[in-house]
């Protein structure tokens, strides 16, 4: 097949659907498909040399979009002043210094992108529908979320490929965008989704959310779960009783929606009870612009139980140190306040041999009980994530049991080439049956 992967950029950090998304494509490249990994938006931010089919030029730019969004005027500049403002040097620099995730503030913005040829960004998609016909016409176009249903409209009539969507994480986003624009963008949905072929969650329990929440076809709904490269992970894992110091770890961006301040929390509980009164915290990932008071509040807290020389914060790390960090943890918790649609960071860890403990919401109870990687604890409890994690700390020989099973599952089941044999069987099922 021939397959082209919308995937939304970044810019300048990392991103879990990202890093899901390439992994894909590298898989289904090695299983001897034809794949192309198009950046929307922004540029992609990716690991290493882990971009290799990602397209160096971005489509439907961010620039353009918002200056769109605001401006009668921009809608109908010159095309070479578009394919100025599309330049991946300056839409990176972008990045860094706008406000490009808070949903409360990009409410209009998505109900118009939503809309494609009727939004006000209708140009940007005839213009990527135009360079579509220009390529090798592809088999399946996959959107990396449904957010970008709104394309769907015009790409049909450009090109006679099947359409699929990936489900992953949008609902929160789309929850969060307010009062005036959350039902539109729900009511636009349920429409625009009716072009789709097929819908691939990541998730059973997020499938079954998506489908009540946007009253979707059985039919079309076939689970892919999340697979992670396993580049990095084939040393075997020091074990757990000679990690030292004992440390508690996170892998996500610091903000409110993955609950960091919740663990850091039971981080300041468990330094008060003897049995941990050893244990260290180390935090990594992206900590946003619009993050960097939350984090600074998090030290405050820290600083005022007297443990700020503890914790290590660790910005947006590369492979690398994700890797050897990864290693030395005891334990890895992101408890996040809202249900995640599965956790990539909990594949991660499981890989390094890290036994994990999330809240028991969203996919968290699906993926722990498809790998029995870790256990789970009250959401939003602090105190009771960290009796959970006491528990993991106390019993070396349980926590090494479910960390062993834990890495067994994800080696054998949720690799990346897992992820793309997933994905093909399901486009089997969804888009070649009865010669479909």
């Amino acid at each position: 097949m021939r397959i082209l992967l919308l995937t939304p950029g970044t810019g300048h950090f990392f991103c879990g659907s990202c890093l899901r998304d390439n992994a894909l494509a590298r898989a289904l490249h090695r299983l001897g498909h034809d794949v192309s990994l198009v950046p929307l938006y922004l540029p992609h931010f990716l690991e290493g040399d882990r971009d290799a089919f990602a397209d160096t030029t971005v489509h439907m730019g961010g620039i353009n979009m918002y200056l769109q969004q605001k401006s009668r005027i921009a809608r109908h500049l010159p095309r070479f002043v578009h394919d100025w403002l599309d330049r991946p040097s300056l839409l990176r620099w972008a990045s860094k210094r706008g406000n490009m995730t808070e949903a409360q503030d990009l409410g209009a913005m998505t109900v118009s992108m939503l809309r494609g040829e009727l939004g006000h960004q209708r140009a940007e998609a005839l213009r990527l529908a135009q360079w579509i016909r220009s390529i090798d016409p592809p088999d399946v176009v996959v959107l990396s979320n449904i957010m970008l249903t709104g394309v769907v409209h015009v790409l049909r009539d450009a090109v006679p490929a099947k359409f699929v969507a990936t489900l992953q994480g949008e609902q929160p986003f789309l929850d969060a965008l307010g009062d005036e624009h959350r039902p539109l963008a729900w009511d636009i949905l349920r429409e625009r989704t009716k072009e789709l072929d097929a819908f691939m969650p990541v998730s059973a329990t997020y499938g079954r959310l998506m489908r009540e929440r946007l009253e979707l076809d059985d039919e079309k709904i076939h689970v892919v779960h999340n697979g992670i490269d396993l580049e990095g992970h084939e040393v075997e894992p020091t074990p757990l009783g000679e990690r030292r110091p004992r440390t508690i770890g996170y892998l996500a961006r610091m903000c409110t929606d993955k609950g960091l301040h919740t663990l850091v929390d039971a981080f300041i509980e468990l330094r008060r009870r003897p049995a941990t009164r050893d244990v260290k915290l180390c935090a990594m990932g992206v900590c946003l612009r619009e993050d960097e008071a939350y984090v600074d509040a998090l030290r405050a807290r820290l600083d005022s139980a007297g443990l700020r020389g503890d914790v290590l914060f660790e910005r947006n790390v590369d492979r690398s140190r994700k890797l050897d960090v990864l290693r030395g943890l005891s334990v890895l918790s992101v408890p996040a306040t809202y249900g995640e649609s599965f956790g990539l960071y909990l594949l991660e860890a499981m890989a390094s041999g890290v036994p994990v403990v999330q809240p028991r919401h969203g996919a968290f109870e699906e993926v722990l009980s498809e790998t029995g990687g870790g256990i789970l604890c009250e959401p939003d409890d602090a105190d009771s994530l960290a009796t959970a994690i006491e528990s993991m700390l106390a019993d070396e020989s349980r926590a090494q049991s479910i960390a062993d099973t834990g890495r067994d599952a994800v080696r054998e089941r949720f690799t990346q080439d897992a992820m793309a044999r997933g994905f093909l069987a399901a486009c089997e099922r969804a888009l070649f049956a009865a010669g479909s």
